[in-house]
């Protein structure tokens, strides 16, 4: 049969043989023949492996193992292990047969029972067949003793209740000589201690130092040849000792007092020219690394790793670096000792031992060796392939971050950083920089001239480009006086056409994407302003991207003209220096601690309160915190200034609530009119960046919805300056702002939740007694034209802060606004005066029949409620 079917040249040609000899298997087992049924069953064996099913032969293997001679239980069990597991209901018939085999006078019987048994056993079967497998560890030949340590093992997993039973008989096991039975104790011990406390603690008091005895008898022994691998007496047998010496010492300080004059001599005598003695090492220092050790010995351990290191084999490099870097929190001094050959491991040809090297530099890297680890790195990455440029500049930058002693050395570092791999580095990494640069007010000069020279020689690394742009824009006065000259700095000169110049190439290079190049506008009208005998020469730079596909360039670029050719006296103040940016509130930003921000199932536009929509998968979202936990009040310290510096689209948690703001002058009118969305400082010391950037063409925003969208009215204080040229601007566009009278509620009803498809009003009351807790009730609206059914709302709120939810008015929402629902909801804030209510809601409805979910955040709850 094996033979007609090897020679079959086509698949179907053998599933004919197959078939054939199916067929007559089949009839030999309906006519019961006994004679040929052991060869019968080896075909069916040779069938089930080329993938062929043949479950009609599973009775056969019962039929053979009830049989009387060894021939055919052997078969029997073969055909047992392999047609069968331990989920086939038949199984529960061969448990019988198992407990006469495991009680059978012949010892090969009982091992083929063992065998079987140890492959196969359920739960249920271990648990009946468990005392007879107990007495088998007994047994007089040392083989049987073996396969039933080996059964133990699937029993005892199978069914840990019965791992006490086994404690006393595996203690007798371990003073075996045989190293086979040696051996399946070994594992058998270390399988029990994970299991029962009560295993791990009786082997630690009455194994400890026996173990310690056959280990160190193992490594002192002479030559014997049956044990002997590679001039090293049974490494096999010195690995799980030394595995079960490490579940015992680990915790308890007087098991691991006895292991370490053994330990000191594995890891001193052991060769290391082979890998067998490799292999022990490893366990060794493993070991080392779990129990309850003075410092020497886990110096020894760490050098030992020193030498993987050197070793030509990329395997046993890599197993040594995954070694340190767990060593690294037991004893990182003497990890710091091999620092030269993990760096050398950073530039291997291997990618792997690449990677992990430079994840252990990464946690080697202190206050104390920064600086030159950080040069090495950065040498390095000169050289570096391209395909490890990114997890290396990513790397350095986070090292950067983390650890620089002063600004001067972070600015010189990143720049190094963006000038050798800037297309590799993400976008919160230059954001990170620039907000850096904002605060090192004693370095601006001297940033926007490195910047200057950088950018002549990387003008291809686009973050490069996208910071002296910005520095340009910012500080360019600087630039051109030489202001703020350090002492390690060279002089340079530079006119105010030379810093146009930098810019208009940026502007006009091809490869430059819509955030540069809005970028580049921005810089341009700042320079308008700092160099007012080049406006000609930058309106005439600015005035082509009116022509632009990209609605966001156009859009900048037709207001910027505008402002630079109608509006000069507003123009300095529009473009005052940028204030200093909140490190701390940016940082805390980055960690993570920003909540995902409002979506839908359908993905629809996140509505701002400016009227401009942007798709709620932007990638500045999370970033710059469209979605925070609180409503941050505008203050003049600049932290809300980023959000204009980086460019998205956002108003403050006051213009979202309708709360009514005073105007200090012409300019605030303008950020409105511009749909910058970030209104200015309130004691007007300051002014916006007031143009966003835009992160693809997608994100483009469009200025005339913005214009033709309602304003928040604005208080005047007093006339304001520049009126007129605010409407020469607009050309008249849209009634003048109306003064209301302040003469709502105390608490007036906020638009908590609006989307395409339905609007959520909350109305609030308050009694004087508790003034912790806050009635709401939310009013829901549909704006589209189809009814919605089994309309749910659900919301949940942060820890300090308990819910409870009333049923809502019905679950039918009408359309068109023609009707709403109405739910009360009670909050009470355990940190009231100090957090502001916030919640994440989901509402759930059916639209002609398809389930629609949407979900957001409420953060606009004014504090005082």
């Amino acid at each position: 049969m094996i033979r007609a079917i090897r020679a079959c040249k086509t698949a179907a040609e053998e599933r004919a043989v197959v078939r054939k000899e199916c067929a007559t298997i089949r009839a030999a087992v309906s006519d019961n023949d006994n004679d040929y049924r052991h060869r019968n069953l080896a075909k069916l064996m040779f069938i089930h492996m080329l993938g062929y099913p043949t479950h009609f032969g599973q009775m056969e293997c019962l039929k053979l193992i009830a049989a009387p001679g060894f021939p055919e239980k052997r078969i029997g069990y073969l055909g047992l292990m392999l047609l069968l597991d331990e989920r086939q209901e038949v199984l529960m018939l061969v448990t019988n047969s198992l407990k006469q085999d495991l009680n059978h006078t012949n010892q090969y019987i009982v091992g083929l029972a063992l065998c079987a048994l140890g492959n196969i056993s359920s739960a249920e079967m271990a648990r009946d067949l468990a005392p007879e497998v107990e007495r088998l560890l007994q047994f007089r030949d040392p083989n049987v003793r073996k396969k039933a340590a080996l059964c133990s093992i699937r029993i005892v997993k199978k069914v840990p209740d019965l791992a006490e039973n086994f404690v006393n008989p595996v203690a007798s096991l371990l003073k075996e000589k045989h190293h086979g039975v040696l051996l399946t104790a070994l594992q058998l011990c270390a399988d029990l201690c994970i299991l029962s406390e009560e295993a791990l603690e009786y082997f630690r008091k009455r194994c400890t130092e026996g173990l310690v005895k056959v280990l160190k008898d193992a490594v002192n022994s002479p030559y014997a040849p049956e044990y002997d691998v590679a001039g090293i007496a049974d490494p096999f047998l010195q690995i799980r000792l030394l595995r079960l010496l490490r579940i015992l010492g680990h915790g308890d300080a007087e098991a691991s007092d006895y292991m370490n004059d053994v330990l000191a001599q594995v890891a001193t005598k052991t060769e290391s020219n082979k890998n067998a003695g490799n292999a022990i090492l490893y366990e060794c220092v493993e070991t080392i690394m779990s129990i309850e050790d003075s410092g020497g010995l886990r110096v020894l351990a760490i050098n030992i790793l020193g030498r993987f290191l050197s070793n030509r084999d990329n395997n046993i490099r890599y197993v040594a670096l995954n070694m340190l870097m767990k060593a690294i929190s037991i004893d990182g001094q003497a990890v710091q000792r091999h620092r030269a050959t993990i760096l050398e491991c950073v530039k291997d040809s291997d990618a792997s031992i690449r990677k992990r090297a430079l994840e252990l530099v990464h946690l080697l890297v202190n206050e104390s060796n920064v600086k030159p680890l950080t040069k090495e790195l950065v040498d390095y990455l000169e050289v570096s392939d391209q395909d490890f440029k990114g997890d290396l500049t990513a790397r350095i930058c986070s090292i950067v971050e983390r650890l620089s002693p002063d600004k001067l050395w972070y600015i010189d570092q990143m720049l190094k950083v963006l000038c050798e791999a800037g297309n590799y580095v993400k976008d919160e990494v230059w954001h990170a920089l620039i907000v850096v640069i904002t605060n090192a007010s004693n370095l601006h000069g001297y940033t926007v001239r490195s910047l200057y020279r950088a950018i002549q020689t990387s003008v291809d690394q686009e973050a490069v480009v996208r910071v002296a742009v910005w520095c340009i824009g910012e500080y360019g006065d600087l630039l051109v006086n030489n202001i703020g000259m350090l002492d390690i700095e060279e002089p340079i000169t530079v006119t105010e056409s030379d810093a146009v110049d930098v810019i208009e190439l940026a502007i006009k290079r091809h490869t430059s994407d819509l955030t540069t190049r809005a970028m580049c506008l921005i810089a341009l009208l700042k320079l308008s302003s700092r160099f007012p005998s080049l406006s000609q020469r930058i309106k005439d730079i600015v005035t082509p991207s009116k022509g632009s596909l990209l609605l966001e360039l156009q859009q900048r670029s037709i207001e910027f003209d505008s402002i630079i050719e109608k509006h000069q006296n507003l123009r300095s103040a529009l473009v005052e220096r940028m204030p200093v940016l909140d490190e701390a509130t940016y940082s805390g930003r980055r960690s993570g601690s920003v909540p995902a921000a409002v979506s839908t199932s359908h993905g629809n536009a996140l509505h701002l309160p400016n009227g401009v929509a942007k798709k709620t998968d932007a990638p500045l979202l999370d970033l710059l915190d469209l979605s925070a936990d609180e409503p941050a009040a505008p203050n003049s310290s600049g932290g809300d200034f980023l959000q204009d510096l980086l460019g998205v689209d956002i108003s403050s948690s006051s213009s979202q609530s309708g709360a009514i703001q005073p105007q200090k002058s012409g300019t605030d009118v303008l950020l409105d009119l511009l749909s910058t969305g970030s209104p200015p400082a309130q004691n007007g010391s300051s002014t916006h960046d007031i143009f966003s950037i835009g992160q693809d063409n997608k994100a483009s925003v469009g200025a005339l919805d913005s214009l033709s969208s309602p304003m928040v009215p604005s208080v005047q204080a007093a006339p304001t300056t520049g009126g007129s040229s605010m409407m020469d601007l607009l050309d008249g566009f849209g009634p003048n702002p109306t003064v209301p009278k302040d003469n709502g509620p105390a608490h007036p009803p906020i638009v908590a939740f609006e989307s395409s498809s339905l609007k959520i009003m909350f109305n609030f009351s308050k009694q004087p007694e508790s003034p912790q807790m806050t009635n709401i009730e939310a009013n829901f609206t549909n704006k589209s034209s189809e009814v919605y059914t089994d309309f749910i709302f659900q919301a949940a709120v942060p820890k300090f802060l308990q819910l409870h939810l009333e049923p809502a008015s019905g679950n039918t929402l009408p359309s068109s606004g023609n009707g709403s629902i109405t739910q009360k909801l009670r909050v009470t804030n355990n940190q009231h005066g100090k957090k502001s209510i916030m919640m994440r809601i989901r509402i759930s409805y059916k639209l002609n029949g398809k389930d629609v979910l949407e979900e957001g955040q409420i953060g606009n709850i004014p504090r005082g409620l």
